[in-house]
């Protein structure tokens, strides 16, 4: 089942950004901009998590963030705090959100911090760790996890643990679109905050390794993250 977050943000381009990037994750999403309308929404659409702005009509991020808690609401509280504003920070806290992210930020960092109040919270399922294979096979590509080499057509070569991880990854998942995020998530780890340039590069150098002219195998799905497809048409 689909974690439902409730964003609550005036700011019209803010407040779709977000939509978009935790849709893109996964995550059902409702939205509201008026500060006086999200109590009712939280009792009636019991959402898992809720990004509060501060500044906002109707009712401040501060006085819902009161009145949440004295409502004995218990989701966890993300607040959106402005730059440099360290008694916003202080005072959110005090009042009983969970966590803060500062405006202006990158997706990247909310992303971990809204999965790892989810985890902490008990409201993500719990996760085992996934089973790394011990061979990878598609094409003329057999890759011998253990021992982190390869061959494509006769050829060898060798990967780094990192280029492994991702692949490990894509190949657990053979067929579906995986997520820039989500790869970043489980390879790097929830609290790397760097650009997914870095992930961009590892692909890069995948394909070098895996493939020969256009990608039939390792396939990028645009504005979105990654694919592998074992046996492409």
């Amino acid at each position: 089942m689909k974690k439902r977050l409730l964003i609550v943000e005036d700011d019209p381009h803010i407040r779709l950004g977000l939509v978009d990037a935790l849709e893109g994750e996964g995550y059902e999403v409702l939205q509201i901009s008026n500060g006086a309308e999200v109590l009712p929404c939280i009792k009636q659409q019991r959402p898992d998590l809720m990004i509060l702005d501060i500044m906002l009509p109707g009712k401040s991020g501060f006085d819902v963030c009161r009145d949440a808690r004295a409502a004995r609401l218990d989701l966890p509280i993300l607040m959106l705090t402005a730059k440099g504003q360290e008694i916003d920070k202080v005072l959110g806290l005090e009042l009983g959100a969970d966590d803060y992210v500062t405006k202006p930020f990158g997706v990247r960092e909310l992303m971990a911090r809204v999965h790892a109040l989810l985890r902490r919270s008990g409201s993500a399922p719990a996760e085992t760790a996934p089973s790394t294979p011990s061979r990878i096979a598609f094409g003329d590509v057999e890759i011998d996890v253990a021992a982190m080499r390869g061959t494509r057509a006769a050829e060898k070569f060798d990967l780094s643990s990192r280029e492994l991880k991702v692949l490990a990854v894509l190949y657990r998942r053979a067929g579906e679109v995986v997520s820039r995020n989500q790869l970043l998530d489980e390879v790097w780890g929830i609290e790397y905050f760097g650009t997914t340039r870095t992930l961009d590069q590892v692909i890069v150098r995948l394909r070098q390794k895996l493939e020969t002219g256009e990608p039939r195998h390792l396939l990028t799905v645009h504005g979105v993250g990654y694919r592998l497809e074992l046996s492409p048409s």
